[in-house]
């Protein structure tokens, strides 16, 4: 299977760096519209055979311009949701922030065992969301599909299924509309490409956003501290 692993339009959370992962979560700002708009344009050589997205607006509304271009349904999964922040929900303070960030890094070092303050921990977010691309592996063993999902969620994913070492997966940075194109081969994932900017082009990055769910994990740390930060 070819997976393209889509991550959403910008929100209005992702503007102001707080943590949306409940549902139904926040709209698609215009700009966030206009980067799913130029998703089918971006992957018109790939021969994509379905379409997946979780069950959050935001990815809903991201697939529906490649679906409609595609003559596809989309299915919805809701195992494909963003890593949950449980009691950080809705926080865009320096603690919360740090907090959620720690506990994805813990993650993607291995540390599975910890939680998100009064949220799942590791195990539980690898065997829904691992488990969701499995099934939709398994139903599509020779085929491109495209998986609209969240930042943390992919950035966590990859790094442990792809086996990154942690200076790489603190490092990965995927804005709104980036993408990992991964292949699985004989029940193993390898990743083909990653790209941090929109697949529309850099045009349609927005590097005033506080976007803490994509963003590399030191340039969240600086945001957080009042550093400036190259973008």
């Amino acid at each position: 299977m070819r997976l393209l692993l889509l991550r959403h339009g910008q929100t209005t959370a992702n503007v102001r760096g707080a943590l949306d992962t409940a549902f139904p979560g926040h709209p698609l700002t215009d700009l966030g519209r206009a980067q799913a708009a130029a998703v089918p344009a971006a992957l018109a050589d790939e021969d994509v055979a379905a379409v997946y997205c979780s069950n959050l607006t935001r990815t809903r509304r991201t697939a529906e311009p490649l679906r409609a271009e595609r003559g596809l349904s989309v299915g919805v999964r809701p195992g494909l949701a963003e890593v949950r922040a449980g009691d950080l929900e809705m926080r865009d303070d320096e603690a919360a922030v740090r907090g959620y960030v720690e506990c994805l890094v813990a993650w993607m070092s291995g540390d599975l065992d910890r939680a998100m303050p009064g949220g799942e921990d590791g195990h539980h977010f690898w065997a829904r969301y691992d488990g969701a691309l499995d099934d939709i592996a398994t139903r599509h063993p020779d085929e491109t599909v495209a998986v609209v999902s969240h930042g943390a969620a992919i950035r966590v994913w990859t790094a442990i299924s792809t086996r990154m070492s942690r200076d790489e997966a603190e490092a990965a940075q995927i804005s709104n509309t980036g993408l990992a194109v991964l292949e699985r081969r004989a029940g193993r994932w390898k990743l083909e490409r990653w790209s941090s900017d929109p697949v529309g082009g850099a045009h349609l990055l927005d590097t005033a956003a506080r976007d803490v769910t994509g963003d590399a994990v030191d340039d969240v740390e600086d945001e957080t501290s009042g550093a400036p930060t190259a973008r």
